[in-house]
């Protein structure tokens, strides 16, 4: 860990932890990606406090932590909207703003979406582990101690900072909206055919609700529209991020960060890339609908949401205004 400390928990918050982008490379080994589960509100979050993307944030899960600030440093929290404050005073979310030393950044409570983050300029350090910052706590990696923030926990910067970066705010048409009926755009899965097609239409056009048991691992559906021809088990093959699985019960799983590297179980679809980040803001109860698309139009989707995102970078590093994002004094 760096000696450059930034600011102590004073309350760790349900499940907060230090991620970045993920181990990458590994899974042949075994070892799941972990890392953020939102990567459009991760890497926003490092634009406005002028990092590159890969540095680590703090993922808040629901109820946020209460930070202690022992320096100055600029700060930003994106995500959900946890009702964030800086010494009782409530901030905007998608904006950065300075904190000096002593200011204590707290949470009020959920009101929209699971996970919001916190960047601070320079990045969070963090335990390195196979080339990630990135907490996965089933097998005490990364992050302080492979586990998550407890009170007490002193957290330090990953890189020095000379000079404090202008804040910014991000413009309101690039914040995504939370709640109500979600739709996540799929790809159609390897073993579409394994399942009868009345209940691949089901599939959809059904309204789904998200389980109280999803987490890190897997986003799960109560309901279970799938019926298999014959056996939802098959040889164990490789599954991804964004992996829909299929068990007997015919309950839709999706696979998230903190996912296994392979599994036996039937995909009849898979989550596009860009649409990741709206599954990662799913609460349990909520409804979600999913929608078949092309190949194409998933890359159409995700080349313009990186050409957003480098716009934004470009805009923050010179300290400009543009159309996606407001300078602030």
């Amino acid at each position: 860990m760096s000696a450059d400390e930034v600011c102590v928990v004073k309350k760790s918050g349900l499940f907060t932890t230090i991620q970045d982008a993920g181990r990458k490379g590994w899974q042949k080994k075994g070892i799941p990606p972990a890392g953020v589960m939102d990567e459009y509100a991760f890497q926003t979050a490092n634009i406005l406090t002028g990092n590159d993307g890969a540095e680590a944030v703090l993922e808040v899960t629901m109820l946020g932590p209460v930070l202690l600030f022992t320096k100055p440093s600029v700060v930003a929290v994106t995500g959900a909207d946890l009702q964030p404050s800086l010494n009782n005073k409530p901030v905007d979310n998608w904006r950065s703003f300075r904190v000096r030393d002593g200011d204590e950044l707290s949470f009020a409570g959920m009101k929209k979406g699971a996970r919001a983050y916190i960047a601070v300029q320079g990045g969070f350090d963090g335990d390195e582990m196979l080339g990630s910052r990135s907490t996965y706590v089933k097998a005490g990696l990364g992050g302080m101690n492979g586990r998550a923030l407890e009170k007490g926990d002193r957290l330090s910067t990953a890189r020095s900072v000379s000079m404090l970066k202008r804040c910014s705010r991000l413009s309101v048409s690039l914040i995504p909206e939370y709640g109500g009926e979600t739709v996540l755009r799929v790809l159609e899965g390897p073993e579409s055919s394994a399942f009868t097609e009345e209940s691949l239409h089901a599939f959809y056009q059904s309204d789904f609700t998200v389980s109280n048991d999803s987490d890190r691992m897997g986003c799960r559906m109560e309901e279970a529209p799938l019926v298999h021809r014959e056996s939802a088990d098959i040889l164990s093959d490789a599954v991804d991020t964004g992996t829909i699985q299929a068990a007997a019960d015919g309950k839709p799983m999706i696979l998230m960060a903190d996912r296994q590297t392979t599994g036996g179980y039937t995909r009849p679809a898979s989550v596009i890339q860009v649409d990741l980040s709206k599954a990662a803001q799913l609460l349990p109860g909520e409804t979600v609908r999913f929608e078949k698309v092309t190949l194409e139009h998933a890359h159409d989707l995700l080349k313009e949401q990186r050409r957003r995102l480098a716009a934004l970078a470009l805009a923050s590093n010179n300290m400009q205004s543009c159309g996606f994002m407001e300078t602030l004094e």
